[in-house]
């Protein structure tokens, strides 16, 4: 991916270093299903993990100096581009609709993390919180999308963070709530189903920053669309709950199986139209 001369965001929160001691957990993320997944293991009902939210007594929160790394270095300044990159596309694309686009701020953090939607450990993978409008990011993650989900490369971790920024667009656009509200009312199984479509959303969105990424700036390089398409399927809730428990449940996925993921960035990513992710009047997932 061509990023080195892209512009920087300033809406990066840097908390790496800080050690937090709370409960609760956030949910939401591209990783969550790996706590989901655990959590159906031991009898617990998913929709515990998914839907516990911050009300909780702020825990104490203590700063430590936070060792850096060439490496680290380098990906703090490209997810840095990346971001600013869906800030461009998002804010073209919101203002051509009349409509103002307030980005989102993504916050690193090492270990563990409190957010509006609670506290959340790195086991959980990137998460957007809808409560406070940030992204959360240990970027030790990238590792685990490499090693455990076979999906190395730098596009592979841009199509993390604009996954991520999807959630935020939904949360603008007010889909979030609906989803959400409409979850409250539905069983386990139907509520199961609406998070899958919101998260496919979310994935088509995510190509359709690329597609337009690339048709500004000319970022792509060959080989980036495959390194996305290979996280995406690296995520998804049929391999993972093949690598966890050996058994696929589709009735308890809420992220979309890895054929489904890979749809929908793909088809976010052709035309670059959001109004071709509306994943909730699909017949086809």
């Amino acid at each position: 991916m061509r990023w080195e001369n892209g512009r920087r965001s300033d809406n990066i929160e840097d908390r790496r270093g800080m050690r937090v001691n709370g409960r609760g957990l956030a949910g939401g993320g591209i990783g969550a299903i790996i706590l989901v997944l655990v959590a159906m293991y031991f009898g617990v009902d998913p929709s515990v993990v998914l839907n516990q939210t911050g009300n909780l007594t702020p825990p104490q929160e203590q700063q430590q100096p936070v060792p850096s790394s060439p490496e680290e270095d380098t990906l703090k300044d490209f997810v840095s581009v990346v971001l600013a990159d869906t800030e461009d596309v998002w804010g073209a694309l919101f203002k051509e609709a009349g409509k103002p686009y307030p980005p989102p701020t993504l916050v690193l953090y090492s270990g563990a993390v409190q957010s509006a939607c609670g506290f959340a450990e790195a086991a959980m993978g990137p998460f957007y919180c809808p409560g406070d409008h940030k992204l959360y990011l240990d970027m030790r993650f990238f590792n685990d999308l490499a090693k455990r989900h076979d999906a190395p490369g730098d596009f592979a971790q841009a199509y993390v963070v604009a996954h991520e920024v999807g959630h935020h667009v939904q949360t603008l656009l007010g889909i979030s709530d609906k989803v959400n509200a409409a979850r409250r009312r539905a069983s386990e199984a139907a509520g199961n189903a609406l998070q899958v479509r919101m998260e496919l959303q979310a994935d088509c969105f995510a190509g359709v920053w690329a597609y337009h990424a690339n048709q500004a700036r000319h970022v792509l390089e060959p080989g980036d669309t495959e390194e996305a398409l290979a996280a995406a399927a690296g995520v998804g809730d049929d391999r993972l709950q093949q690598q966890a428990r050996g058994v696929v449940v589709p009735e308890s996925f809420t992220h979309g199986s890895s054929a489904q993921r890979m749809r929908w960035f793909s088809r976010g990513m052709q035309g670059g139209d959001p109004g071709q992710c509306d994943t909730f009047q699909a017949a086809r997932l």
